[in-house]
């Protein structure tokens, strides 16, 4: 057999071949700054402190939908915007409207959710003793879950398992933290001995949920618990152990409220900023001690006195357009959604506050944004926000009440569904 020659490429078409590789990589190169660039675009009325979530962190954990099932999607999407009566007037106020529609759909569709019935129904693994208070939503969401078509007595079917633990229930009983802590303990355990979901994830297809700061010191000392299943609470800062892409930050809401919801009233708000209440915090004793005697600022280090008039405390959000929202005991405030109720622009004063729908609503569209520090140049912060973007920020106010409302049943589009599409996008980046 004769040996065949390979012919070996000229110089000329080698230099040819690089030079098309280094003119790809320069366009590549520039193509990624420029998109780098565009992203890094910040939204109007947002200081310059403050950090709005990008569209990566709702992409990062959004599930896909195959070709095939497209226009089963956008049908059920159709279906649902004519059910809840929203329209694309509401896009304003998310991050990505089209990719929540469709998401949002394709959860009604599909989501299922298995509930551990073990543990004695009287005491501590059912609905919570009340529904109102500033713990509402704990009792809220236990009810609504029950009311829904998400749970499934199928546990090959659910995509999450719920696991019923109120530790409000428990200090109505008058049990310390210790024994709580053993409670929820052996609770666990049991169901890690007798099922075998919670082993196959470790836990991470699991999740809890508590609005009562009782309940997160309850479980801190469930090490597993904590950090391997989902976190469903109402005090989400960063310093406390919240971890943003795993747990889910559950509004405190205060129902019933006392008054009708606000909102397409700016002629009546005449007061620049609002606050009262207790000065149990930093912060708060920072603002009260900054700003108690200022003119156009009505700051008061205590709560108002209900002899002084019926309901002048909520009356008072009526003729606001800003109402601060510093943290108390724990980051979190039940007056950030009392604000959103009624009608006036909430100012959250925070360095470590997870917001509440984060991932999907984009806060800086209805809300002042700010960090602790900024609480010194509050006013000046405030009156530079002109007329023409305080209306903005109340029309997407309005339009983002829907989202900050218990029902029961629930309602499209409420807090309950909102947490229960939280916890849809964390659900596909788990696999076992």
């Amino acid at each position: 057999m004769s040996a065949v020659k390979l012919q070996q490429p000229s110089s000329a078409a080698v230099c040819s071949l690089r030079g098309s590789v280094l003119t790809l990589a320069v366009i590549t190169l520039f193509s990624f700054t420029y998109i780098s660039l565009k992203s890094l675009h910040s939204p109007s009325l947002q200081s310059s402190s403050a950090t709005t979530p990008t569209a990566r962190t709702v992409q990062s954990s959004l599930p896909e939908v195959d070709d095939a099932d497209v226009d089963n999607v956008e049908k059920a999407v159709v279906m649902e915007k004519d059910r809840a009566g929203s329209d694309d007037g509401d896009d304003g106020v998310y991050h990505l409207p089209k990719v929540f529609r469709l998401n949002y759909a394709e959860m009604l569709k599909k989501f299922k959710v298995y509930v551990y019935s073990d543990g004695d129904p009287k005491t501590y693994y059912q609905t919570p003793r009340k529904l109102t208070g500033k713990y509402a939503s704990e009792g809220y969401f236990f009810q609504n879950l029950k009311e829904s078509n998400f749970v499934t007595d199928d546990p090959d079917r659910a995509d999450l398992f719920f696991i019923p633990i109120s530790c409000h229930k428990m200090r109505g009983k008058g049990i310390s933290y210790e024994n709580m802590t053993i409670i929820v303990q052996n609770y666990v355990e049991s169901l890690m001995t007798k099922y075998p979901y919670w082993n196959r994830t470790l836990g991470a297809d699991h999740f809890f949920v508590t609005c009562h700061d009782v309940g997160v010191r309850a479980t801190e000392g469930l090490p597993n618990l904590v950090k391997n299943s989902i976190r469903v609470v109402c005090s989400p800062s960063y310093d406390v152990g919240f971890i943003p892409h795993k747990d889910v930050a559950l509004p405190q809401i205060l129902q019933p409220f006392a008054l009708p919801a606000g909102g397409n009233d700016i002629e009546n708000r005449t007061t620049l900023g609002f606050w009262a209440g207790h000065r149990n915090s930093k912060i708060r004793v920072i603002l009260a001690r900054v700003w108690e005697n200022d003119t156009e600022l009505d700051i008061s280090n205590n709560r108002i006195n209900r002899a002084t008039g019926h309901l002048v405390y909520q009356k008072r959000f009526y003729r606001t357009k800003f109402c601060i929202c510093p943290g108390g005991s724990q980051v979190n405030s039940a007056r950030i959604a009392d604000s959103i109720h009624y009608g006036c622009i909430p100012v959250i004063l925070s360095n470590y506050y997870d917001l509440p729908f984060n991932d999907v609503l984009n806060w800086h569209k209805f809300a002042v944004v700010l960090k602790e520090k900024d609480v010194y140049q509050l006013k000046q912060i405030l009156k530079k926000i002109t007329q023409e973007e305080f209306v903005t920020l109340h029309y997407n106010l309005v339009k983002a009440q829907k989202h900050f409302q218990w029902n029961s049943p629930p309602l499209s589009h409420d807090a309950f569904h909102m947490v229960m599409y939280e916890l849809w996008l964390r659900h596909h980046v788990i696999k076992y």
